[in-house]
């Protein structure tokens, strides 16, 4: 009889996680950071800014206030096109919610439990 495979004898390679960086309007950023939670972010966390755009930039892009939020989350690359996506279609839908939104790679995470956590990843998978 065939003994059964362990975890350990089917390597898996750990999916690669990225920096998803959002900027809105101050007053937003609650919604989009419980929004983009919904894509199985486990880490947020948001801090306040302020737009340096002049008055005349503003009113040309439609834009109207400069108090803004940037939330910093930790997705996984292959949960980052759809949050992108998704994040799109809510700027353009929802009033006075415009934002930006983009990722950067992240090379590398410290530690098995950290990296599990970052990725929602259960240990038992």
């Amino acid at each position: 009889m065939k003994a059964q495979p362990t975890t350990y004898d089917t390597p898996i390679a750990p999916r690669k996680l990225m920096l998803l960086v959002t900027v809105v309007n101050r007053d937003k950023a609650e919604f989009y950071a419980d929004f983009i939670q919904s894509f199985e972010v486990n880490l947020q966390t948001t801090m306040a800014a302020s737009g340096t755009a002049s008055t005349e930039t503003l009113r040309y892009l439609g834009l109207t206030e400069t108090d803004k939020s940037v939330i910093f989350s930790v997705i996984r690359e292959d949960r980052a096109p759809a949050a992108l996506q998704a994040l799109e279609g809510k700027f353009k839908t929802i009033k006075n919610g415009k934002g930006i939104a983009y990722t950067i790679p992240m090379t590398g995470t410290i530690g098995v439990a950290i990296y599990r956590f970052l990725s929602n990843t259960p240990a038992n998978a």
